[in-house]
């Protein structure tokens, strides 16, 4: 009697998610149909008032192509030679790491060398200040690695490099004196302080990585490997490369220089730590294939097609950067922001797993920095792992864990945005942008983990719980809105 009763309410159950599922589709199809006809009709009916509008390719005769947002006009720009450069520099460290059988020592001196030719395009002379920098921060870390008072050490250290740096606008050669006064003149291609923003990151990564280095590891191998099914399979997962203490010889001062400024991942990353990136030296990844890193590829290549169809059909970031959303109804401006955010979120993943795509053909693998879709993102907290994920990381590697983790969790995240305010840039309303998103966040999490405790005792009950989710995801989606479409743009660090 309990067994027929039983599928019965299991086959309702079936019944009811597929007339659920039926109607998501539906209402899907019908979002996207408006949002595509509405923006179209909007680009069409003014585009004579946007700014940063070019001349495409696309369609006959050609459609006026956005060109609007800095960052992407400049690596579409350069994307031929950025391909070249890099197809060079990972030809020649395979063959090289072929023929000579290179391993950790070899390769760090081989990689400081290509990237040593690649920074002094990007930033002439300014390169001074780079290994001066560097290398006092690799002596506090050698001298004062064991110190208990270490960790200060190297925050102190390299948040007032940060600060200095951008207060300094990079500094100048003429304060050392007239005689350095003329390398004023060769400060290279692109601001050395700005991507330095990245290296502050590989510095501390070192500084801690080589701390704990002398410490015994928490880290449990053995009980990795039986969860982990890429380590089952024999291979190596990136999470254990990072956890695994490198051999204390891999702390030399090349292997250091080659992590700061490995060419594919210098300008915007991902973000690697020292302890994977000096494994990986010794023994390039294995976690992919070479079908599943020319797969990866192509993927890259549909992404960059699907980025050109965009930009030529439908103008959101010239109506944020032109302002001219202002002059729009609620509904267009919900669209625009709307469309602003996908196409932030489509460039930056263009742009990162370039750059990505690149570092696996060489052998290093770094973490994916957008593995999800924004519109796979339901609330503040799966939105920031998967924006800038690589960032997360080592957030919760090198601040989160030892702030004290998820013990001082709404403590933890003011501290922790306000360093990645601080980080991107010192400006006010950065600050004011991480403390507004903490302030959102402290009642997400408290909500969680009210709703953690509830249980869903029946299909009606699940049915609510999932459609609260839903809307709760709406109201994040549509908070991050106003913030894309009034500054153009979420902090990042190109």
């Amino acid at each position: 009697m309990n067994t027929s009763k039983n599928n019965s309410k299991s086959k309702f159950k079936q019944k009811q998610n597929k007339v659920e599922l039926l109607l998501l589709i539906l209402y899907v199809i019908g979002f996207y149909i408006f949002c595509i006809h509405r923006s179209l009709h909007l680009s069409r009916d003014h585009f004579s008032k946007l700014r940063g509008l070019r001349i495409g390719w696309l369609f006959s005769p050609p459609r006026l192509n956005d060109a609007s947002d800095d960052q992407w006009r400049n690596f579409r720009t350069n994307l031929p030679i950025l391909s070249l450069v890099f197809g060079i520099f990972t030809l020649l460290a395979n063959i090289f790491r072929k023929l000579f059988h290179l391993r950790a020592r070899g390769m760090s001196f081989f990689w400081l060398f290509l990237s040593l030719i690649y920074i002094s395009y990007l930033h002439g002379a300014c390169i001074l200040f780079i290994f001066l920098i560097a290398s006092s921060n690799f002596l506090l870390v050698k001298i004062f690695a064991r110190a208990k008072y270490f960790t200060f050490l190297l925050w102190i250290f390299n948040l007032g490099f940060l600060f200095c740096n951008r207060i300094y606008q990079g500094y100048s050669f003429s304060i050392f004196g007239e005689y350095w006064e003329y390398l004023d003149n060769f400060r290279g291609t692109f601001r050395w302080h700005i991507c330095f923003n990245l290296v502050v990151l590989r510095m501390i990564s070192f500084g801690y990585d080589y701390h704990w280095a002398h410490q015994e590891s928490r880290f449990d191998q053995e009980k990795h490997i039986q969860r982990c099914h890429v380590c089952k399979s024999g291979k190596n997962c990136y999470q254990i490369l990072q956890e695994r203490n490198a051999h204390i010889n891999d702390y030399s001062f090349t292997t250091y220089l080659s992590y700061l400024v490995f060419a594919p991942l210098y300008i915007a990353g991902p973000i690697i730590s020292f302890n994977s990136f000096a494994s990986q030296l010794d023994v390039p990844q294995n976690h992919y294939s070479i079908k599943e890193v020319i797969w990866y590829g192509l993927r890259w290549v549909f992404g960059l097609c699907l980025m050109e169809l965009m930009t030529h059909l439908f103008y959101f970031n010239a109506f944020a950067t032109s302002a001219s959303w202002k002059m729009l109804s609620p509904m267009d401006i919900f669209i625009i922001g709307y469309g602003v955010i996908n196409f932030m979120w489509l460039k930056f993943f263009l742009i990162w797993r370039f750059f990505r795509f690149c570092s696996l053909i060489a052998g290093i693998e770094a973490p994916e920095n957008m593995p999800k879709c924004v519109n796979n993102c339901h609330d503040l907290e799966s939105f920031w792992k998967s924006w800038h994920a690589s960032f997360n990381k080592w957030i919760v590697r090198y601040m989160y864990i030892p702030l004290g983790g998820s013990q001082r969790k709404l403590l933890n995240i003011w501290v922790i945005f306000t360093f990645v305010a601080v980080w991107h840039d010192l400006e006010w309303k950065l600050l004011s942008w991480a403390w507004l998103t903490c302030l959102f966040f402290v009642p997400e999490l408290l909500v969680k983990s009210a709703t953690n405790a509830f249980q869903a005792k029946g299909a009606l009950d699940g049915f609510i719980f999932r459609e609260l989710r839903a809307a709760g995801g709406t109201i994040t989606i549509t908070c991050l809105m106003p913030k894309a479409i009034s500054s153009y743009s979420l902090p990042n660090t190109m």
